[in-house]
């Protein structure tokens, strides 16, 4: 039984350039009388009680369509880093890049067409205009842009739609929940057609039952628009849910950058370990990482060699000539069966099929309905592995990946 595999975590240091949509080189944020000077002390290592740096040389990059979760602790720096994106808050130094457009260099007014066009941005506390209804609320932005009063309401009904809130263009916000506040503020912001979307901690405020909505919906929208992302929140299973890849930043710094599944299974140290011990492994783990390859089984196969083959193994997948799952049988029926019958021909136990990237929550239905395993399959349907319950609980045991790695060779 060979044990789970998992990439290495990824770090700021060795993300590989895709054609990247925000990409971020040395980036600092100090507060101080002399900043700068506290940044070539700290290259060196020296200590200074005057100055704070809020972000402490950051080098990274975010894929176009990706949704990259920065988290950590209050005071860790994530809000500072957001607003530095779009210069909301002005960078000590380092360079920042947006879809191929130098950031750091751009004027007054390329910052605010970037800010309007380009960039929209969603905050924890709403900030909609209570004297606006929420068609108005929602076409705000491109009524600042100079659009045409007819073309931004079509839009902004289009968009409000998109969130959910078809029907409620002539509220006022005082007349709304909080969750269909917080619909109307990504709605705003999604109205612009911006190519990044910057989000604050957008659901903290909200109960827990509204909050899983609006990530659920997020989701749902991240698969519909393909928006690029970044998205703030001091909430580990938040992150997980939402993130394709997350940073979890502590002073200022990146501790670790990685996907959820890295993070979770192979935590870089204790205080990564520390907000990865509360995840919903189920939710977070894939099938594709907990996979090993039994025997597989050609249905033509002869029980006696089937069993040769079988050997040690507790049982086998049985395997049509493509390669495509048709049942299980363990060692144990297939060596009760006469030699010469063959394989296809025994009543083999029925088999369920998932994707590499099916989560366990899904994936263990079947184990728990009484079957042997479950296959997981590539895009033609053709078996890769499989799974079934030993490896799901190794895969849930509170250890780090290496240790689990190591018992298990």
């Amino acid at each position: 039984m060979t044990a789970p595999s998992i990439e290495d975590p990824v770090t700021t240091n060795n993300i590989a350039s895709r054609g990247a949509a925000v990409s971020c080189e040395g980036l600092w944020k100090v507060y101080g009388p002399r900043p700068e000077k506290f940044i070539e002390s700290a290259r060196d290592g020296s200590r200074d009680d005057e100055h704070t740096a809020a972000v402490r040389d950051l080098s990274f990059e975010i894929a176009p369509g990706e949704t990259f979760v920065v988290m950590g602790l209050s005071g860790s720096g994530k809000s500072t880093l957001i607003r530095c994106l779009t210069r909301l808050i002005e960078p000590t130094g380092g360079k920042i890049t947006i879809d191929g457009a130098s950031v750091t260099d751009m004027s007054t007014e390329e910052l605010r067409n970037l800010r309007r066009n380009s960039a929209a941005m969603v905050f924890q506390h709403f900030g909609l205009l209570p004297h606006r209804r929420v068609l108005d609320n929602t076409a705000y932005g491109l009524e600042i842009n100079g659009t045409p009063r007819a073309e931004r309401e079509a839009r902004a009904r289009e968009i409000l739609e998109l969130v959910g809130l078809q029907g409620w263009e002539r509220k006022y916000p005082a007349e709304l929940s909080g969750g269909m506040r917080q619909r109307v503020g990504l709605a705003r912001a999604l109205a612009v057609n911006p190519r990044l979307l910057l989000l604050d901690e957008p659901f903290s405020a909200l109960d827990p039952l509204i909050r899983r909505e609006l990530q659920d919906e997020l989701l749902r929208l991240a698969n519909v628009v393909k928006q690029t992302s970044v998205f703030i929140t001091h909430d580990m299973s938040e992150a997980l849910k939402v993130g394709d890849r997350i940073a979890v930043m502590r002073d200022g710094e990146f501790v670790q950058v990685g996907t959820p599944e890295q993070i979770v299974l192979s935590p870089a140290d204790d205080y990564v370990r520390r907000f990865a011990g509360e995840a919903p492994r189920l939710r977070v783990v894939q099938s594709g990482t907990v996979a090993f390859k039994p025997a597989f089984v050609p249905v033509g196969m002869l029980a006696g060699e089937a069993s040769r083959a079988v050997a040690d193994d507790e049982y086998a997948l049985v395997v049509d000539e493509t390669g495509r799952p048709k049942g299980a049988l363990s060692s144990a029926e297939i060596r009760l069966q006469p030699a010469t019958v063959p394989v296809g021909e025994l009543p083999l136990r029925q088999v369920a099929t998932v994707t590499p990237g099916t989560c366990l929550e899904e994936a263990v239905r079947p184990l728990a309905d009484g079957h042997l395993a479950v296959a997981v399959v590539d895009g033609h349907g053709v078996a890769t592995g499989a799974i079934d319950r030993a490896h799901v609980i190794q895969a849930l045991v509170d250890q780090p990946h290496e240790e689990r790695a190591a018992s298990a060779s």
